[in-house]
């Protein structure tokens, strides 16, 4: 079986050795990780990791709660960093509308010239949405043309009935350690009743940690065939049977992995 995860943040700063972490991760089965940026920062360090690590592949992207520290001529840089062989979408992005002092404006704003970018590179995009399943359904449904090359909403936790919504504009779905607990019914329900061809795992490592490991920190990708065990078991399929589907998946969206 081989195993991928289309999301996590690796770093030094919540693992340590990192060379240790990938061997540990490899030994887990999981061929391929993607590693994704949520700002600047955090998209050039993924950029190093992936010259560093074949296992490695990468997003660039500015994510929506990190825009406080948002500056002009950021996106240029972003665009740069995308043009990159083993950066696979732009991402993370999206909209956030969980804490008070969200600037709704801004992030949509930002949100929209980062679907402009991924058009523009015909890359796919890694979408954050917490606490706005409207807005965000609204949007992708008006950028319809922009997002020709696809997308992936990470982490999804909304109803069924929106992701097959957003099921028939073509993106696929990603679902990480959360979906192991029986009390995430609307991931669990939604699992049961995508398309198999829409499906894929993720740790979103270093957190959320699945059930085995609960309240442990930091999770790893090596957490992924426990994912993936769950979505097999919830699908009534074998977990090579989700492994390779996941694969595939992953790599008809992402055509930069390889």
């Amino acid at each position: 079986m081989r195993f991928i995860d289309v999301h996590c943040h690796i770093n030094e700063s919540d693992y340590g050795d990192v060379d240790a972490l990938i061997k540990n991760i490899r030994s887990a089965g999981v061929e391929k990780i993607i590693s994704v940026g949520f700002d600047l920062p955090s998209s050039e360090y993924c950029r190093d990791l992936s010259e560093k690590y074949g296992c490695v592949y990468f997003t660039a992207g500015i994510h929506p709660t990190e825009l406080k520290n948002f500056r002009d001529g950021d996106l240029g840089e972003i665009e740069k960093l995308a043009a990159h062989k083993k950066c696979v979408a732009i991402g993370e992005i999206g909209l956030d509308y969980h804490y008070p002092d969200t600037d709704k404006k801004l992030q949509r704003e930002v949100f929209l010239a980062q679907i402009d970018m991924a058009k523009k590179l015909n890359l796919p995009v890694q979408i954050h949405s917490r606490d706005c399943a409207e807005d965000t359904l609204n949007i992708l449904k008006t950028c319809a043309f922009e997002l020709s090359a696809g997308g992936l909403l990470h982490c999804y936790s909304y109803s069924p009935e929106i992701a097959q919504e957003i099921q028939k504009l073509g993106f696929c779905f990603s679902f990480g350690g959360t979906c192991t607990y029986s009390g995430s019914k609307k991931a669990r329900r939604t699992i049961a009743a995508l398309n198999i061809n829409r499906i894929m795992t993720e740790t979103d490592s270093p957190y959320l940690a699945p059930k085995s490991r609960q309240g442990e920190f930091p999770n790893t990708p090596g957490s992924i065939p426990e994912i993936a065990r769950t979505i097999a078991d919830l699908r009534g399929m074998s977990v090579e049977e989700v492994s390779e589907a996941v694969w595939n998946n992953a790599h008809s969206l992402f055509k930069k992995l390889v």
